[in-house]
């Protein structure tokens, strides 16, 4: 059996709540970072309350682990706002940054000392988007595209601490995320202006399509789960894990000029 304390943020459901589950299992002590104090978690699992985006909620979460070193940090909090940039009012732009990029950094810093102490690892949850960005999603997209970034920058800084730095790169994961998103989408269009949201009537239609699409093909959260289980206990972990064929299709299309991946991405949204 594992042994030692694992912090995982964004656990209320979907992929943190899986992975909570599956090392849980192996025998780790998980605190699951939730919005609710009564979310039903299994044995093993301890709920604390954590708000990435709040510096007090991220020290008040670690006083749980009275200072005990971490074998490791799942950075999974996230949301997910789509829509073309001139749709997508700034404060939405802004709570887009704080939970995915700042909120991850802020939790990582604090738990930092933490980490050292426990020979830890850093378990970040970005996405197949930030590799491969899309038109309608720019918020989200670039938000996992930072998330890239200071995965690779982090995982050169801690490495004379031996601490490893893993980037989990999805495809589409069936989670509540889609049904939100897409709710919060439907809201997006129908405030704007109507002289704008006639401008991009048929692309925001699309995008509705092809995220409907995507949802009713996902893969379940076990798939991500297995790519975090290993970087946590494998002896040498992968910096990148990609999960999911369609994640695979993006980073093919990738290897193209960037003209003629345009033309093919909104060849495909045109029809």
């Amino acid at each position: 059996m594992a042994t030692g304390n694992i912090l995982i943020t964004g656990a209320s459901s979907g992929i943190g709540l899986t992975c909570a589950n599956r090392l849980a299992a192996l025998g780790y002590s998980v605190f699951a970072g939730v919005r609710k104090a009564d979310t039903p978690l299994a044995p093993g699992i301890t709920p604390v309350i954590l708000d990435v985006c709040q510096p007090a909620s991220i020290h008040k979460a670690l006083d749980a682990l009275a200072g005990e070193p971490l074998a490791g940090l799942i950075n999974n909090a996230g949301i997910a706002t789509i829509g073309p940039l001139e749709l997508v009012n700034m404060a939405d732009w802004r709570h887009q940054f704080e939970v995915n990029v700042l909120g991850l950094v802020a939790v990582t810093q604090a738990c930092l000392p933490q980490l050292r102490r426990g020979n830890g690892r850093i378990v970040n949850i970005g996405s197949i988007a930030g590799r491969s960005a899309l038109p309608g999603s720019g918020a989200y997209d670039s938000s996992k595209f930072a998330v890239e970034g200071l995965s690779d920058a982090l995982r050169m800084e801690l490495r004379p601490f031996g601490i490893s730095v893993s980037l989990i790169e999805p495809g589409a994961i069936a989670t509540g995320i889609w049904r939100k998103t897409l709710a919060e989408f439907d809201m997006r269009i129908s405030d704007a202006a109507p002289e704008i949201r006639d401008l991009y009537s048929h692309l925001t239609s699309r995008i509705r399509e092809e995220t409907t699409r995507a949802a009713n093909s996902a893969l379940p959260p076990e798939a991500v789960a297995d790519a975090v289980v290993d970087a946590i206990t494998a002896s040498r972990p992968k910096t990148r894990y990609v999960v999911g064929k369609d994640a695979r299709l993006w980073l093919l299309l990738n290897v193209l000029p960037d003209r003629v991946r345009d033309w093919l991405i909104l060849r495909n949204l045109s029809e």
